[in-house]
């Protein structure tokens, strides 16, 4: 679909690599990665005009491009939601199955291998935020599905050819021990739809679980004699946090809070992201309800929220003007932090030997290019 660009000299005015703005400089793009980066006096083959960052790293993706994942585990879905998000500077995601059927999850789970397997631009593995978790904290998560970790489970669990595999769990359903055998499975565990209390949230820190689902939602919050998993969140400094800076999800306040908390670099932006995103679509069939979109907010017919339009680039606006985050943090937050979460700090820096996954943002802070290992997926 997209020609590779190999030896492709790309001459960027303007580049924030990372951790430091770089003015005109050249990338030499080979192979998929980045393999040179040289002063404006080298010949290029094109120029991009605007500010070129890294590429945005979504841990957090239902569906987009008119597609829920979990109504259509199949590559065509795959390319649908990775080319529909790409449009908004996401380079690498995971899509993300919420609660279902094993069947489902089996279904999902073959799709992604096929999808590394074929190369599909910007999939890198699956994020499975349930089947375990809470009933009292499901949000929009179907009660019917919920369970413990059964045979089916584990042997999914157990795949080596789903590329970075993420599980959101409650740990009041997930004894520690288990908690501990996915960590050796090589699964990166996050805790999430948990009415858990302090305590049992740090028993699964200390198991190893590292992370934490879409930090202040649908979780047992910080209260004067109960810190709850949200204390959990805040209290554990190698912890990550996913956060959704759409300003439904989270009050600008509580963000803050966040961000002033927890160290730099351990809370990264996801967008939870549902069907609509890149399309123009209002509603949509959600397993037995109707999810509807009014004035950026999606509602479910039951009356939770259910995910986000949020894109990335929206994300990235967010967190620089509501939050008031310096712009370079704010990009940062969107690829280094998730990228570093993942062990994949190539994912999110533009440096020689890094994947050539870069986004180019014009002066509004909106997407006008988008390269996925060198090839050019999006042009505005």
């Amino acid at each position: 679909m997209y020609a590779k660009l190999k030896g492709f000299r790309l001459h960027a005015r303007r580049v924030f690599d990372g951790i430091r703005y770089r003015e005109n400089r050249v990338l030499t793009l080979e192979q998929g990665k980045i393999i040179a980066i040289d002063g404006e006096t080298a010949a290029a083959d094109a120029f991009a005009d605007g500010l070129l960052v890294p590429g945005f790293v979504d841990l957090q993706v239902n569906g987009g491009g008119g597609v829920l994942f979990n109504h259509q585990p199949d590559v065509a879905a795959l390319r649908s939601m990775a080319s529909a998000h790409a449009r908004f500077g996401t380079t690498a995601m995971l899509p993300t199955l919420i609660t279902d059927k094993l069947a489902i999850m089996q279904r999902a789970a073959d799709a992604v291998a096929q999808a590394l397997k074929e190369k599909v631009p910007g999939i890198i593995g699956i994020h499975f935020e349930g089947p375990h978790l809470s009933e009292g904290k499901k949000g929009a998560h179907s009660g019917q599905f919920i369970r413990e970790i059964s045979d089916g489970e584990w042997q999914l669990y157990a795949r080596k050819d789903l590329g970075l595999m993420m599980i959101t769990l409650a740990p009041e359903t997930v004894a520690a021990k288990d908690i501990r055998r996915l960590v050796e499975l090589g699964v990166k565990v996050c805790l999430g739809h948990s009415n858990a209390d302090y305590l049992k949230a740090q028993q699964a820190v200390d198991a190893g679980a590292d992370g934490f689902t879409h930090l202040f939602n649908a979780m047992s919050p910080l209260q004067g004699r109960e810190p709850g998993m949200v204390g959990c969140a805040l209290m554990n400094d190698d912890a990550s946090c996913g956060l959704i800076v759409d300003g439904f999800h989270v009050d600008k306040i509580s963000c803050q809070l966040a961000l002033k908390t927890k160290p730099k670099g351990k809370v990264f932006l996801v967008t939870d992201a549902m069907p609509p995103v890149g399309t123009q679509q209002t509603e949509f069939a959600f397993f037995d309800r109707k999810v509807t979109l009014n004035q950026g907010k999606l509602t479910s017919t039951t009356g939770e929220l259910a995910g986000s339009v949020l894109d990335m680039a929206t994300a990235v606006r967010n967190t620089h003007y509501l939050l008031g985050l310096e712009l370079e943090e704010a990009i940062a937050m969107a690829s280094r932090y998730p990228a570093d979460y993942l062990g994949r700090a190539g994912l999110g820096m533009i440096r020689p030997g890094a994947d050539a996954n870069l986004v180019l943002l014009d002066e509004n802070l909106t997407v006008s290019g988008t390269w996925i290992r060198g090839q050019q997926v999006f042009k505005c």
